[in-house]
Order: C-alpha cells, then structure tokens, then sequence
C-alpha cells in the first residue's frame, strides 16, 4: 500500500509540473486515479513533504506545487 501511495504521488507531482495549478477533479483525471482515495492518500504525501500549495478560490480549491 505504502509504495503505491508513493507511485501515486509521483503521477501527482508529475501532472502539477508539467500542467500547473489544478483542481483535485481536474487532478484525478489528469493522473488516471480510480478513486478520490488514492488521490487525496497521495496529496497527503506530498503535503507532508511539503511539497503542495493548497489554495481557495470560490468554493473550489486548487493545488500546485512549491516552488523553491
């Protein structure tokens, strides 16, 4: 389960690099993710590493990588 939370956070982190700022809607079907669950156990990677930006806009949010 473990390594494919992490597969799942690489298709992540790889979609908001090449395609930017993203709904988690938009997210799931740019990286294929079956299920809310896989994309939100792999957003959960990525921000523990600190390595999202979480923002409001409306009642949608949108995410994007750090940039350092």
């Amino acid at each position: 389960m473990i390594a494919t939370i992490g597969t799942n956070a690489g298709l992540v982190w790889n979609a908001l690099n090449e395609l930017g700022k993203m709904s988690p809607k938009a997210l799931k079907k740019a990286t294929k993710l079956k299920t809310d669950k896989e994309l939100f156990a792999a957003l959960g990677w990525l921000a523990k590493e600190g390595k999202l930006n979480f923002e409001g806009e409306g009642d949608e949010m949108l995410i994007s990588l750090v940039m350092y």
